[in-house]
């Protein structure tokens, strides 16, 4: 006698009759949590690296958000902590009259990288006289970004990211800490 379930479609399978066509039906996606970001245009882009490094190493120093150390494997980690920086100068060289004949960009990890980047490209003479102009800094298209990890006393981790130009909160779930960022960054007349 025949085995009847040889005659059935394996499990998982979504019959004909239901638009389906006999495909395999996909396990559906289920949110388990809510993540946010806000972010802060600021009226005016931050003055200089030096402006830029000072606000940041604040947060660091002072945690004005109320931050705790957080222990993953056996690993402790600081309340508000770095979590990647990026700082990019442009120079431009410039003939005689003033017209930019070239541009050379810079990219370090570090404030003090991108000084002594820029002063290495600034003072070489080779380059220069390469580029047939001289070395003109473009400060007001340097750009600046670091992003704090921070671990509030709730538990969630978000990060707060610099940018020359903006404040941006994200991975975070509970409004309270957009308000005490917020509270924060009030006080800041650079973050206005």
């Amino acid at each position: 006698m025949p085995n009847l379930l040889d005659y059935l479609p394996p499990t998982g399978y979504v019959p004909l009759s239901s638009g389906g066509a006999g495909k395999k039906r996909m396990a559906d996606f289920v949110q388990k949590s809510t993540t946010k970001t806000a972010a802060r245009v600021l009226a005016a882009p931050i003055a200089d690296v030096t402006t830029f490094a000072g606000i940041v190493q604040s947060v660091i120093d002072t945690n004005p958000f109320g931050c705790t150390s957080q222990e993953v494997g056996g690993v402790t980690f600081d309340p508000v902590s770095k979590s990647r920086e990026a700082y990019t100068a442009r120079i431009l060289y410039q003939d005689d009259d003033g017209k930019t004949v070239g541009q050379v960009t810079a990219r370090s990890g570090s404030v003090a990288g991108f000084n002594a980047g820029i002063a290495e490209i600034m003072g070489n003479a080779e380059l220069t006289a390469a580029m047939e102009g001289d070395p003109v800094r473009d400060a007001e298209h340097e750009r600046y970004l670091c992003a704090l990890r921070c671990h509030d006393p709730s538990g969630e981790v978000y990060y707060v990211t610099f940018a020359r130009d903006q404040v941006r909160i994200s991975s975070y779930a509970d409004d309270v800490i957009v308000g005490l960022v917020e509270a924060w960054a009030d006080t800041v007349p650079a973050l206005a």
